[in-house]
């Protein structure tokens, strides 16, 4: 049976920025799909409108998603409340399940900082308390501190320049490991690739990844 990937990526992106992502995941057998949107632009209703609507072409074969960043925390949502959708697994890719301190920093700019969070900000600054869907979740977090967030604000512990590692925690997660990449570095990473398409067969990253976090290998 054919199994889909639907790559969603992170805010201020399209979908081209996943092709490398897409070859490496095609190359593992799966059909891969990207699915573009305007993460500032789009309200979150039409967003998850599209992404059900798009899960829905595939069935009843198995439709996994794979989020960078923001597209994590939308995956996340259009599986809520939604029982019809095909089965399938969720990778994340540095998405801060638990609200982002660096949206919130830079919300607080003022109104223009608003803006370009667009209309998922408030799923930005807060996320998530848990994880309680049916979906089995695995998290792949960055600690190679370089980016914008590092800037704006203060991020506290380990994180990847946007995204703290703690930030990436949340309750319920499958499985959760770290690796040594940026934030934007997930999604051009080989190894990302290999432990993401590891997750969607087995349901998990590797024998180590609860126990020995940080041992995948460096930045691609």
């Amino acid at each position: 049976m054919t199994e889909h990937i639907i790559l969603l990526h992170g805010l201020w992106m399209r979908g081209f920025a996943l092709g490398m992502l897409h070859w490496r995941l095609m190359e593992q057998g799966y059909r891969v799909h990207r699915f573009d949107y305007m993460s500032v632009a789009a309200t979150q209703q039409h967003i998850l409108a599209r992404l059900r609507a798009g899960m829905l072409e595939s069935a009843p074969e198995p439709v996994h998603l794979v989020g960078h960043s923001l597209g994590g925390l939308l995956a996340l949502r259009a599986c809520l409340d939604a029982p019809a959708l095909p089965p399938g697994r969720i990778v994340c890719l540095g998405s801060p399940l638990k609200g982002s301190a660096a949206a919130r920093a830079f919300a607080g700019w003022g109104r223009g900082g608003e803006v370009l969070l667009g209309h998922n900000r408030t799923l930005l600054e807060q996320g998530f308390n848990v994880w309680d869907g049916k979906r089995e979740v695995g998290m792949i977090a960055g600690r190679l501190p370089i980016g914008l967030g590092a800037v704006l604000g203060q991020i506290d512990g380990e994180h990847d320049g946007t995204v703290a590692v703690e930030e990436t925690r949340l309750p319920g997660l499958t499985d959760h490991c770290v690796i040594e990449t940026s934030h934007t570095g997930l999604v051009f990473s080989a190894e990302v690739a290999r432990l993401t398409g590891l997750f969607l067969r087995e349901g998990h990253f590797d024998a180590f990844s609860s126990k020995e976090e940080g041992k995948h290998g460096a930045m691609q």
